[in-house]
Parts: structure tokens; C-alpha cells; sequence
């Protein structure tokens, strides 16, 4: 037998490949931005920057006023309570906007719910009943609202109104209801009710030990706010996972498609002008709580700051884009823009010039994004 018959061979056994496991610092960072958004980093960043450039640059470069910007009384007191209105308004506002829409009335719609609060929580229904309710006034508040948006659904459904045409309209009509309703036109005190302006005023959690910042003890977190964070988590569920909200992105999307796969645009239509009328209702009920009057002209011009919001947060002007979330970073970015123009002194009338140049920067930043989407599907259909 010769030497290569009787050479044995040793079994090798297969080696596994060593696998690389992320690290788990990649891990939560990736686990954040999908949290956030690829789209919304953008305004995280500009919002820090804002942050930094107010809170931080403006003192070491000699400008009086940014000093005060981190202190608990500024951002509990002045920064949080002030983006509740325009931040409730927003929120309803993305639903139009995704759907293809728009509503330029919710501002007007606040009034009306402003005023009929205030005048169900002084006076009752049916002679006195549910004076000094707080729960009917929001009640009716929300109800007004709710009226105001089914006006507009119907508007621009039945009669077939192009959706800024209509609300355009409804916009003065819900202006001059709000001084109709109104007693001679006046505004309405609601301060002799304490249970009612807890909404404007009230505060959770100030028994937490949190250490004072700027000089200034923890306020405790405005109710305002809570209601703010309620109905955004609200919202977010219900535009990213129900039926609705997947109608509302299909309608925004491609109207004929979305009518041929089997949803009733009219009624999805009427409903979204329904929710941001509630919303705006709402808004107008927590504004009086907080001025303590329920003024006709609480809610003017608010509407643009909303639309500057929704459009900042990412929601495109053909509608089927746009989110919640995107909307609370704008929202919070607009408010931070204008709180420190207050504390820099900055005058109104520039501060309404910095606005609609935001708006303008907003939407075309919007067209640039869908003009970029529409070149990459051109591309990827010709491949």
C-alpha cells in the first residue's frame, strides 16, 4: 500500500463568520431619528441653532434681552404657554393641508369659540343653567367650532368652492359672527370665574424638586401645555395609524385614485373641516381662559402663523405630505423665533415682516422638496 493510500485526512470543521454587531450608541441614535423623522431633522437643527444664537450668542455679543431667555419664568410662563393657541390651530390646519386643502378661517373660527364660551360660562343656557361651568364651556366652545367647520366642509363639497376661495370667505363672515354674538360688539370678562380661567392659569406638577433655573423656582408645567401634548399625541395616531388618516394622505396624494380605490371624499373632506374646527374651537376656549375675556378679536391673524407652521414642518402646498409631528417642531421653532424678538426688543411690525418671510421660505422650501420627489420618480421611471 503506498504512502498516499494511507494518509489520513483530518475533518476541518466550517468556521462561522464573525458577525459585526452595531454598537449601541449607532443603535439609539438611529432609533431617535426614526422617532423624529429624516425629514424633521432639518428643523431640530435650525431649532437648536435658534436656541444657542438667543439663549446663548446674544448676551456674550452685548445685546440686552437673551439673558432672560433660559429661565423657568420664560420658558415655562411666556414660551410654552404662548404656542398653545397657534400650535392647537397648526395641528388642525396639517389635516386640511395634507388632504390637498386649506383653511384660512380657523383664526376667525378661535373668535367665535372665544366669544360663546365666554358668554355660556357668565350666563348659561336656558336662563342661568351651567353658569360658571367649566366642562359646558368647553363644551360649547368646541361645538362652535364644530358648526364653523361643517360650514366649510359643506362649502367646499356640495357647492364645490375651491377650499381658499371658501374659507377666504368664511374667514370675514365668521369675523363678523364672533361681533354679532358678542354683547354690542364688547368683549366679555370671564375673571369672576376662577374654575374656568384654571385653564389659562392653572399649573401641574409644581411640587417637583426642580432646582431653580435663571434665578427663578420651578412654575410647575401650564395646563395649557398639557392640553397642547394631548391632542398632538391625539392627532398623530390618528392621521398615522387609522383609516382615516390614511384617507386624508390618499386624498392629498391623488384625489381620482383615491375615489376609484373607494373612499368617500366628501364625507373625509367634511370631517377634516370638522376636526379643525374643533380643534380651532377649542383653541378659542383656551385663549379666553388665558386672557380672561372672550373678545371678538382674539383669534385675528392668527391663521398665518399657523400656515407658516404647518408649511415649516415639512407639508406640501399639493397636499399628501406632512406630519404631526413636523408640525410641533415648527410650531415650537416659530415660537421660539418670536419669543426671542420679544425679549430682544424687537418691534411688531418687523416681527410680522420676519413671519411672512418665514412663510414665504417655507413654502418654497416645500416646492423645492416636491419638485426633487418628482425628478427622482421621473428617473427611476425611465431606468
Amino acid at each position: 500500500m503506498s504512502a498516499a493510500d494511507t494518509t489520513t485526512t483530518t475533518p476541518t470543521t466550517p468556521t462561522t463568520p464573525s458577525v459585526t454587531r452595531p454598537r449601541r450608541g449607532r443603535g439609539l441614535i438611529r432609533r431617535v431619528i426614526a422617532a423624529v423623522g429624516v425629514d424633521n431633522l432639518s428643523l431640530v437643527l435650525a431649532l437648536v441653532l435658534l436656541v444657542v444664537v438667543i439663549g446663548n450668542l446674544s448676551p456674550l455679543l452685548g445685546i440686552s434681552g437673551g439673558q432672560f431667555f433660559w429661565s423657568w419664568q420664560n420658558l415655562m410662563n411666556s414660551l410654552a404657554q404662548s404656542i398653545v393657541i397657534v400650535g392647537l390651530l397648526a395641528i388642525g390646519e396639517t389635516v386640511v393641508i395634507v388632504a390637498g386643502a386649506l383653511d384660512i378661517s380657523v383664526g376667525s373660527i378661535a373668535s367665535v369659540a372665544s366669544v360663546f364660551s365666554a358668554i355660556i360660562v357668565t350666563q348659561g343656557v336656558l336662563g342661568s343653567f351651567g353658569a360658571g361651568s367649566m366642562q359646558l364651556a368647553i363644551l360649547a366652545g368646541i361645538a362652535a367650532g364644530v358648526f364653523c367647520g361643517v360650514i366649510n366642509g359643506l362649502i367646499v363639497t356640495i357647492l364645490k368652492v375651491n377650499p381658499i376661495i371658501a374659507t377666504l370667505g368664511t374667514l370675514a363672515a365668521f369675523d363678523g359672527l364672533a361681533f354679532l354674538i358678542a354683547p354690542e360688539g364688547k368683549p366679555i370678562g370671564v375673571v369672576t370665574q376662577p374654575e374656568f380661567t384654571w385653564l389659562g392659569t392653572g399649573r401641574f406638577l409644581q411640587d417637583l424638586p426642580i432646582p431653580d433655573l435663571g434665578g427663578r423656582p420651578w412654575p410647575g408645567v401650564p395646563v395649557i401645555f398639557v392640553v397642547l401634548i394631548i391632542v398632538a399625541v391625539v392627532m398623530h395616531v390618528v392621521m398615522r395609524y387609522t383609516e382615516f388618516g390614511r384617507s386624508i394622505y390618499a386624498i392629498g396624494g391623488n384625489a381620482t385614485a383615491a375615489r376609484l380605490a373607494g373612499i368617500n371624499l366628501r364625507n373625509v373632506r367634511i370631517t377634516m373641516y370638522l376636526i379643525s374646527g374643533a380643534i380651532a374651537g377649542l383653541a378659542g376656549v383656551l385663549l379666553t381662559a388665558r386672557v380672561t375675556s372672550g373678545n371678538p378679536i382674539n383669534g385675528r391673524s392668527l391663521e398665518l402663523q399657523a400656515i407658516t407652521a404647518v408649511f415649516l414642518g415639512g407639508a406640501a402646498t399639493t397636499g399628501g405630505r406632512g406630519t404631526i409631528v413636523g408640525t410641533f417642531l415648527a410650531v415650537l421653532l416659530v415660537g421660539v423665533l418670536t419669543n426671542g424678538m420679544n425679549l430682544l426688543g424687537v418691534g411688531a411690525f418687523y416681527q410680522r415682516v420676519a413671519l411672512g418671510i418665514l412663510l414665504v421660505g417655507a413654502v418654497a422650501v416645500a416646492q423645492y422638496r416636491q419638485a426633487r420627489a418628482e425628478r427622482a420618480r421621473t428617473r427611476i421611471a425611465a431606468a
